[in-house]
């Protein structure tokens, strides 16, 4: 449809264009215009003679198609949807003489009618059609959509109906009950706990009966489960009146005090998740979750998608039909923040698509105390939606029946095109941005126009007493007795001793242990035969014969065959074989990120692409016939949209591997708020448990400062409580049974693996079949050449830095350093690290060595945890990047922190 997208604003000959070009040749133009011109023709043979279509009458005829065009293309420019502002003016408008039209037309009868459903019809009725349509409280923008069918369906479906529908007396009354419940918990709230923040939904009440309508029919539509995801704007409300918490609690949590002993710290009342299985009108059950969610609009979005899509993969076999996401956002967060772009992005992307998101906008027209027009620069907020050209409707949020009309339209479109459709609820916020703001501060002539308005209870009562369906003292004595059942609410809240937080996918946890109350000593069989590995081994290293495969995959596979036969495995031939051995033990395993199929430096190979062909093989699918789901998927070029999928996928998926590897170590930084507000966070906050791996590469080898650091430091601040573990491996083996330790163990706590760069191919970065059946992980790795009588100096390391110190003892021929790595930087095995010193009882000095800079890496972390041991500091100088660009720089740095270490005096 795009080709013709403009004709609307165009002369009529552009459409007569169209029409001769029909005639010429059919196929020549689009579909819906073939679909057009033949209905027309039939027109011209069934009702009048062609004669009567010369001349003028043609003219008209198109003139109307032309307006009738103009008003799906256009016509949400001039509706009723705002419900406390006037609109802004657009031209050209709708007007009838814009299109070739004179006001004497309006009583003739035209063919035209046929395209919008009624038949032949006066032109005036036409256009009453047209206004009721895309003009009154919904405006629709689709015309952009480039297959013909969805617009099609859109159309006949829209204007069919005139773009509504007729409730019973019952439906109307049913509408009423989820309004008054809206409007009269938020009047409570605001009455009995004065000033306290609620970011009360006061003006956009109409949310609740639409969220009851999405659920209602979503469940008629095969619908079993609802990921929603929100910030704190309602999330009270919804919580209470969609999801079913107890009224008592919300109340508690207004003024409680002490939280029971699951949640160290908790979190304020509208951040809090909840899940819930609630009955629909037909007697379906239909499990609801509300994804916690912080501070960061938007945030959440990226774990509704994993999460919606994990479920999907494991509960209902790639089933889009069964689950569907709902985001909530607000207007001035979905115009500006761009973690929704990476999620929309995503939405049609093979590892990460989920069938379709509902995305339900609460449109405020005000920021926190921005205007909108200082709050984007594009017409609507929802215009990113254009970008995968998914379907936006803008509802006036005053009108509740209008709104409950569009949500099930909406949720049809999903059931039936799986694509992300977008609903602009345009209402406004009572209060400011919290209910101890003023905000005829910023906005003094919006919050005049806001006084005087009614809410939508109040609104919709007068329409059912106007109906005579309820009587003004029904409607008075609901509001009475439901203010009377809230009172009854909050003296049971009064019986509650500690707040809950409800604990999120009960069910998924409930075999596992809180990581704080963990013991870390325990040690976890991670062991595989020897016999198992080698068959594993087989499997990883056989390609499909009737598929031709590039020379260098070949080279690949014989490398791989090779280092089996000599028993001795690189880091990549361990990784693959931890994935192999999970799988085969049936756990699934996904892994994602930027080009992690490859791998960013060539190393993994997880997928082989067949010669002149799209088409991939991966060994790791190829395991037994048993074995466990092994998805890798190169994402998009994205990293806060993506870690935030991988978390919620992982958060729904416990006893799965869900791996995101950052293409470099710091482009982790760009999903600061994922690692901060969930990663490190969730556990002690909501009580969240979540085993996600992040593997960052990270090593310093002259790649400049963006390309060195994963940034240890960071993590390392936010490490407390057993929240997280910080990994640096340096061996294959480890990395074998780190992996496996992940899911082995009996508690689940998310995993950041500094993975290494150079060392994928450092020649004494190997390890044998036996390392791998027997052992496990070790923490720390003592030294194991250095002898004990003679050690002078313990030098405490990580990582790549390791072998430069290996390289300086042997070059220097110093006997007298014992070079001890620290893998588990956290949670720090102090025990461990206690028995290396009393090891080396003659030890005169202990130092820490690292790559980074003074006041970056490791150094800051131990030099607080382990101050009692007086350890000295052998490291770059300190700095504001994490290195410098020239490689003559980076290693006349490494120069100095070996002659730090190896300086004549410990000789003496």
């Amino acid at each position: 449809m795009d080709k013709y997208s403009q004709v609307g604003n165009q002369e009529i000959a552009a459409v007569d264009e169209l029409y001769q070009d029909y005639l010429r040749d059919p196929a020549s133009v689009d579909e819906s215009w073939q679909n057009f011109f033949r209905g027309f023709e039939l027109a011209r043979t069934n009702y009048q003679s062609k004669s009567e279509f010369s001349g003028s009458n043609i003219d008209k005829e198109f003139a109307i198609l032309n307006l009738i065009h103009g008003y799906r293309q256009r016509g949400h420019l001039f509706t009723k949807t705002n419900p406390v502002r006037a609109r802004r003016k657009y031209r050209p408008t709708l007007d009838i003489e814009n299109f070739g039209l004179e006001k004497n037309d309006l009583e003739k009868v035209f063919q035209a009618g046929n395209s919008i459903g009624i038949g032949p019809a006066k032109l005036k009725d036409i256009i009453a059609h047209l206004e009721a349509t895309y003009c009154d409280s919904i405006g629709v923008e689709y015309q952009y959509i480039r297959h013909p069918e969805i617009v099609e369906w859109m159309q006949t479906k829209m204007e069919s109906s005139k773009n509504s529908q007729s409730f019973t007396d019952e439906k109307r009354k049913h509408i009423f009950y989820h309004l008054k419940v809206a409007v009269g918990f938020e009047s409570y709230i605001h009455k009995k706990f004065v000033g306290q923040k609620r970011f009360s939904l006061e003006g956009a009440e109409s949310l609740i009966p639409a969220l009851d309508a999405v659920i209602e029919h979503g469940a008629e539509l095969g619908i079993n489960e609802f990921i929603i995801g929100m910030a704190h704007r309602g999330r009270l409300n919804v919580l209470s009146n969609i999801m079913k918490k107890p009224y008592q609690n919300i109340f508690k949590e207004f003024y409680g005090t002490e939280y029971e002993e699951d949640i160290s710290m908790g979190d304020v009342k509208y951040h809090l998740g909840f899940e819930n299985t609630i009955k629909s009108d037909a007697g379906k059950d239909v499990k609801l979750s509300l994804v916690p969610n912080p501070s960061h609009l938007e945030t959440v979005a990226g774990l509704v998608q994993g999460m919606a899509r994990s479920r999907i993969d494991s509960l209902y076999n790639r089933d889009y039909n069964k689950l569907a996401p709902i985001v909530i956002h607000g207007d001035a967060a979905i115009a500006a923040q761009g973690i929704v772009y990476e999620i929309i992005q995503m939405s049609q992307l093979k590892g990460y698509k989920t069938g379709g998101t509902i995305h339900l906008v609460i449109n405020n027209q005000v920021g926190f105390t921005t205007n909108y027009l200082d709050a984007r620069s594009s017409t609507y907020c929802t215009d990113v939606a254009k970008v995968t050209r998914c379907p936006v409707f803008h509802v006036n949020g005053d009108d509740v029946e209008a709104l409950i009309y569009t949500i099930k339209l909406a949720m049809e479109y999903r059931q039936k095109f799986h694509s992300d459709v977008f609903v602009d609820i345009l209402c406004y916020r009572k209060y400011g941005h919290n209910e101890g703001d003023e905000p005829r501060f910023t906005q003094p002539l919006l919050y005049k126009a806001i006084a005087k308005h009614k809410n939508p209870r109040d609104i919709y009562a007068e329409k059912l007493s106007s109906l005579n369906i309820m009587s003004s003292e029904e409607i008075n004595q609901e509001v009475v007795n439901f203010d009377n059942y809230l009172d009854e609410m909050f003296h049971e809240s009064e019986k509650i001793d500690k707040l809950k937080i409800k604990q999120f996918l009960v069910q998924e946890y409930e075999n596992f242990v809180k990581p704080g109350k963990t013991d870390f000593t325990d040690r976890i069989d991670t062991t595989v035969s020897k016999e198992k590995l080698l068959h594993l081994g087989e499997k990883l290293t056989t390609l499909p014969q009737d598929k031709v495969f590039f020379n260098k995959v070949n080279r690949i596979i014989s490398d791989r065959k090779m280092m089996l036969s000599d028993n001795k495995l690189d880091w990549a031939m361990a990784e693959l074989l931890a994935y192999a051995s999970l799988l085969d033990e049936g756990y699934p395993v996904r892994l994602s990120g930027q080009d992690c199929e490859r791998g960013t430096f060539a190393h993994r190979h997880a997928a082989f692409v067949v010669e002149d062909m799209d088409e991939k093989y991966f060994p790791l699918k190829n395991i037994s016939p048993s074995q466990g789901p092994f998805h890798v998927y190169n994402s998009h070029l994205s990293e806060y949209g993506v870690m935030g999928f991988e978390y919620g996928y992982a958060m729904a998926q416990p006893n799965a591997l869900t791996i995101w590897e950052a293409q470099f170590g710091d482009f982790s930084n760009v999903a600061q708020v994922i690692i901060d507000q969930y990663i490190t966070s969730a556990e002690e906050k909501w009580g969240l448990m979540n085993n996600l791996a992040l593997f960052l590469p990270h090593g310093y080898e002259g790649q400049g400062p963006e390309h060195s650091s994963g940034r240890i430091e960071r993590f390392l601040t936010l490490a407390a409580n057993n929240n997280m573990q910080v990994i640096v491996p340096s061996t294959p083996d480890n990395l074998f049974h780190l992996l496996r330790r992940q899911l082995l163990w009996g508690t689940r706590m998310p995993l950041i693996v500094f993975t290494p760069k150079s060392l994928l191919r450092h020649p004494l970065v190997s390890c044998t079949l036996d390392e791998l059946s027997h052992g496990g992980f070790k923490e720390v790795i003592d030294d194991h050449i250095a002898k004990p009588t003679q050690v002078k100096q313990i030098v405490f390391s990580s990582g790549r830095l390791y072998y430069d110190l290996l390289k300086a003892r042997v070059d220097r021929g110093d006997e007298s350093t014992a070079i001890v790595r620290i893998e588990q930087l956290y949670p720090l095995p102090t025990d461990q690290i206690e028995a290396v010193l009393a090891k080396y009882k003659k030890a005169k000095r202990v130092i820490w060595a690292q790559d980074e800079p003074e006041n970056m890496g490791a150094w800051p972390f131990l030099q607080r945890k382990l101050k009692h041991l007086n350890l000295e500091l052998a490291a770059r100088p300190e700095s504001g990047t994490p290195a410098g660009g020239l490689m003559k720089q980076h290693n006349l740095r490494l120069e100095k922190i070996m002659n730090t270490i190896f300086s004549e005096a410990i000789f003496a």
